[in-house]
């Protein structure tokens, strides 16, 4: 797990400063950890900085740790932090609301360092495990979504030609290989591949290496080059203006882009 950034929230400074000192000996220099007094002034942290976890008090003068989560979801955020919530009041309405806000844990005073470490892991845990999933939301092509659902109710020859390509990502390859391998005369495959699955054969080819592309590109280092050879490429110049075309930007500048969300 990289480093990550906690925030602190509470009025009370005896609170706020054991809290952190607390994270900071657990930390190790490994996360930062920072605080806020108040709801508002942890608003302007959030504005700032790219903050993965917020630790806040319920019951604070101006706006409450609720309040906070609220006003959080409306700054929409590039990079919305998990919550830990903790009150002195064991009220049923504001766990309920908590929960509501996407509060991954609900903590009543005094809480243990044992405890505090063990909700702070496990928050942390569950961001990772968003940050991921969203991740992969992005990456992953709706259209091939839709098309998955497509193969389930085409014929065997349009799921063998399917196979074949899934396959053979890596190599150079035509209409007519894929037909000649069923076999079946490619001109009868065109038609019925796109009666079938709603997209033209070629759409389909090249909507299967961008996203094979994507996921190598997220997952290694490789060099762009190498990437368009992985999947079947003889050229990188055309392979990045296929990129290009479908996703609007070029392999590097994906690349890039998605590094620094993470």
């Amino acid at each position: 797990m990289r480093g990550k950034t906690i925030l602190v929230v509470d009025d009370e400074p005896r609170s706020r400063t054991g809290f952190k000192r607390m994270l900071e000996e657990w930390a190790a220099g490994r996360h930062r950890v920072l605080d806020a007094d108040s709801g508002v002034a942890a608003l302007e942290v959030l504005k700032t900085e790219p903050v993965d976890l917020i630790i806040s008090d319920i019951r604070m003068p101006e706006m409450s740790g609720l309040d906070l989560l609220e006003e959080a979801e409306r700054l929409c955020l590039s990079h919305q932090p998990v919550s830990l919530l903790i009150s002195g009041y064991a009220e049923f309405q504001y766990a309920q609301r908590a929960l509501r806000l996407g509060a991954v844990n609900y903590l009543l005073k005094p809480v243990s360092r044992a405890k505090l470490i063990e909700a702070v892991e496990r928050a942390l845990e569950i961001g990772e495990d968003r940050l991921r999933a969203k991740r992969m939301e992005k990456m992953v092509d709706p259209v091939l979504l839709e098309l998955d659902e497509q193969r389930a109710t085409a014929n065997e020859m349009v799921n063998r030609a399917v196979r074949y390509i899934d396959e053979h990502l890596a190599e150079p390859f035509s209409l007519a290989d894929v037909a000649r391998h069923i076999p079946v005369n490619p001109s009868y495959l065109s038609v019925l591949f796109k009666e079938q699955m709603n997209v033209t054969f070629s759409e389909y080819v090249t909507r299967v290496r961008m996203q094979k592309a994507k996921e190598l590109l997220l997952s290694t280092s490789l060099p762009v080059g190498e990437i368009a050879e992985r999947v079947g490429y003889r050229t990188a110049k055309y392979f990045i203006k296929q990129f290009k075309d479908l996703t609007g930007t070029s392999p590097g500048q994906y690349r890039a882009r998605e590094a620094s969300e993470r």
